[in-house]
């Protein structure tokens, strides 16, 4: 018997409108992977059900789910992106709400993700199709839960860790500790590929992001994503990734209060990717925030990947912040790791902003130089930036552009600030009575009901206009086409072509075309 199904929903189309069917990213689901692997490695059976992959609908969901039996539902909720936790709950609740019309099934239906642990009670009050929230990363919770032969209201009280309604009525249960450091790798011991679906080849049903395959289609498949470490150490005001860190049973969860990093062994790194290259993947993501900030664990790892990196075969992208890149000579080992991409957080060109928004004090590091030393080493830049944080203005942001086209990087990444469940902005507005999105799309980056945070000088839809105008024009540039050209070649210069012909629609900005 199916001890538990986790189920990955499918809310591409309404998430990135028309860039889901060729240009955003399908991230094999990297929680659902580990907390499979986990509960085997207890006992348990586990199986995963990823409609995004499959492409599955809800009916065809269903019908999987009569065949397989499981006796518990767990929706895990995350995805590619920061804001994923709480824009795919919307894809999560349509499929669980007719999960719960099905007479047949009388599977108790749990969520686990960034949304739920910032928001439990509010989110298990409103959304009548979820039994059971789990309040952290839920890995200790659920093996416990599983051990119970019946999921009574007497046995649910004694599961720390979790919210569950009976009665309509929602009952919070003791704090349960996330995975200290020194068990990661036994608790969380790995990802079970070999339960993800796929066409011909292991992962082949999942691709990169365009850019992170030098814009080429053939390159993105096949393709996974592994973490070395969970969390991070700073506390930035638009952030809510530390909510995997979660440790009480808060009812409005904030990330900054759990801002501390885990850690796999080296050992255990090593041995993952061994096992992907195995299956034939070298496309991979290092999913940590900050995979770039400790030498002590990134270049272990490092040292460890330049071995397997035969014939220079691995594409591998990671994350930095732009005041913790490593000096040149580590720049070359790091590439020679087959580390090609790496992502930095610029945000924004104006210093009082970034440290407004608890990114740091790296107002005296030259962003210039700092770019041109990691392309120096052959490795290429996603810069990111974010319009609309507190402080911005039309000239502040036109000044971040202006920076980023002198940058002039391969990769161009902006999103317009948005208050996310479990952020300090998103307590910070609850506070000041700030307008929230009250949709789970509105707080997408990339849908048509997108609605940023306003600030005192900026409006939501003028904040979009800027950043889907900026869009436009950055790829557009001769500059960046003949960049491209010469690093990627034509192939890639067409595709990104072909990427502009997809207009994202905004309803904000359509509702306000006399004011843009």
């Amino acid at each position: 018997m199916i001890d538990v199904a986790f189920i990955t929903p499918n809310n591409a189309i309404k998430t990135y409108q028309g860039l889901a069917s060729k240009f955003s990213a399908i991230e094999p689901p990297t929680w659902a992977l580990m907390l499979a692997e986990s509960c085997r490695q207890k006992g348990f059976k586990p199986m995963i059900i990823d409609t995004l992959a499959e492409n599955l609908t809800d009916d065809e969901t269903i019908l999987r789910i009569k065949k397989e039996k499981p006796r518990f539902l767990c929706f895990v909720v995350y995805g590619q992106n920061v804001n994923s936790g709480t824009t795919n709950m919307s894809g999560a609740v349509r499929l669980a709400s007719k999960i719960k019309e099905e007479k047949k099934l009388k599977q108790l239906i749990g969520f686990i993700g960034s949304h739920i642990q910032a928001l439990p009670k509010q989110t298990l009050c409103q959304e009548s199709c979820i039994d059971i929230a789990f309040l952290n990363e839920g890995v200790y919770s659920l093996h416990n839960l599983l051990k119970s032969k019946k999921f009574e209201v007497s046995n649910l009280k004694k599961i720390n860790g979790i919210a569950f309604k009976h009665n309509s009525k929602v009952f919070i249960t003791e704090n349960e500790k996330s995975v200290p450091n020194e068990n990661m790798d036994n608790d969380l011991p790995g990802y079970a590929w070999d339960l993800l679906p796929y066409k011909k080849k292991p992962l082949d049903l999942y691709r990169s992001p365009f850019w992170h395959a030098n814009y080429i289609d053939e390159f993105r498949s096949p393709y996974a994503a592994i973490q070395t470490s969970l969390g991070c150490q700073f506390k930035c005001s638009f952030c809510m990734i530390n909510l995997i860190n979660k440790n009480d049973n808060a009812e409005i969860g904030i990330a900054d209060k759990y801002n501390k990093m885990r850690h796999w062994s080296v050992s255990f790194v090593e041995h993952e990717f061994k096992k992907l290259i195995a299956l034939g993947v070298n496309t991979i993501r290092i999913t940590d925030e900050m995979f770039l900030l400790n030498k002590k664990y990134y270049i272990p790892i490092i040292n460890s990947l330049i071995k397997l990196n035969i014939n220079d075969k691995l594409k591998i992208w990671v994350y930095s912040r732009i005041d913790t890149v490593p000096n040149p000579e580590i720049l070359k080992k790091i590439r020679k790791a087959g580390i090609r991409w790496l992502a930095l957080g610029i945000e924004s060109a104006n210093k009082k902003i970034r440290l407004e928004i608890s990114k740091g004090k790296f107002e005296q590091v030259k962003v210039n130089e700092v770019v041109k030393q990691i392309e120096d080493a052959d490795i290429n830049v996603m810069a990111n930036y974010i319009y609309g944080l507190p402080g911005d203005t039309k000239k502040t942001i036109e000044e971040t552009f202006s920076l980023s086209t002198d940058l002039n990087t391969l990769g161009w990444n902006t999103y317009p600030v948005i208050a996310l469940p479990g952020s300090p902005l998103y307590f910070e507005a609850l506070l000041m009575n700030k307008k929230l999105p009250k949709k789970y799309e509105e707080f997408s980056f990339h849908s048509y009901e997108t609605i940023p945070l306003e600030n005192e000088y900026l409006k939501g839809y003028e904040i979009l206009s800027l950043r889907d105008n900026n869009f436009e024009k950055y790829f557009q540039r001769k500059s960046f086409k003949e960049k491209i050209k010469k690093k990627f070649g034509n192939i890639a210069l067409m595709n990104i072509n072909e990427m502009l012909k997809v207009k994202v629609k905004r309803r904000l900005i359509d509702e306000n075309k006399n004011s843009v």
